[in-house]
């Protein structure tokens, strides 16, 4: 097989000496060619999928599609899939446990006492008396909904299709998912339909006080709205790894607001040590003319 390694964020290097191990018998290029099988992506540069006859799948590189589902020249008859990476679903679960946790014991405010020299205590809750609404089920969501219930957190879930998860408030009512929540967390895919998704009148669902977890996407938050929000002490803080323009422009007011955390798209990276096998066994499914698993669909957007 001919395999492009197609992107502009991943670093071939880190990731060629894996695949050339993995797959000894097939050839990986940095360059297109009217010969490639398949491409993994993540950004990939301009032109890429313009000349490639020949192609029988386009692996992403991450858990997000929507940056490929742009790209005019995808070719619509190639099965695309993305990565389902266990290494970045725990990751991304241990970026939700640390976000919650700062918010549910105080810490946010307690290193701004600090610099203030201020010595202040706030009420301690118990894990039991927060609900903690998780924007997403998917994989990362499952695995996020069930971390958090071993913590003793309450969780309730919304996702555009029905599903069910022990112990998890599951509805498809974002509205009463919101209302019955204190920290919000939003794992969601980025569509036409969850753009926007969190704006002034969801915002203003969340329980007095709660605060919102954004590692999803920027396009997810009307940040004006989340700022009203915030400012207005319905929201006591927001943590944000994603955002519309990235890096985060150095004037964008989110930088200097106090009750704002923000960290540059971290929340979970795809490591080639634990992504590997899954690209793999795509690589062979290709190869017997099977369909890829975590095929994406098209018209849902993931």
């Amino acid at each position: 097989m001919n395999i492009l390694f197609a992107s502009q964020v991943e670093k071939a290097e880190s990731w060629l000496p894996l695949l050339e191990s993995a797959l000894p018998q097939d050839r990986f290029f940095a360059e297109p060619r009217d010969d490639i099988d398949i491409v993994l992506a993540a950004t990939p540069p301009a032109g890429t999928f313009e000349r490639l006859p020949k192609l029988k799948l386009v692996q992403s590189l991450w858990m997000g599609v929507e940056k490929l589902l742009e790209e005019p020249a995808l070719p619509a008859s190639v099965p695309l899939a993305r990565l389902v990476d266990p290494g970045m679903v725990s990751a991304m679960t241990e970026t939700v446990l640390a976000c919650v946790l700062d918010w549910h014991r105080h810490l946010y405010r307690y290193r701004d006492y600090q610099r203030a020299r201020r010595w202040h205590r706030h009420r301690q809750y118990l894990a039991t008396d927060r609900t903690i609404g998780l924007l997403g089920l998917g994989e990362l969501g499952s695995d996020a909904a069930r971390r958090l219930l071993a913590l003793g957190f309450n969780v309730a879930g919304w996702s555009r299709r029905p599903k069910k998860l022990d112990e998890v408030a599951c509805s498809t009512s974002l509205e009463e998912v919101l209302s019955k929540s204190n920290a919000v967390v939003c794992l969601l895919p980025l569509t036409p339909q969850t753009r926007n998704v969190l704006n002034e009148r969801t915002l203003k669902a969340i329980r007095q006080g709660g605060c919102l977890v954004n590692l999803a996407r920027g396009g997810h938050v009307v940040t004006k709205d989340l700022l009203a929000a915030l400012d207005s002490g319905h929201l006591a803080h927001a943590y944000l790894d994603v955002f519309d323009t990235e890096p985060l422009p150095e004037q964008d007011p989110l930088w200097r607001h106090p009750k704002v955390s923000i960290t540059p798209h971290a929340a979970a990276l795809t490591d080639p040590r634990t992504a590997l096998p899954r690209i793999v066994q795509n690589i062979e499914r290709a190869r017997r003319g099977e369909p890829p698993l975590n095929l994406v669909d098209r018209a849902a957007g993931y």
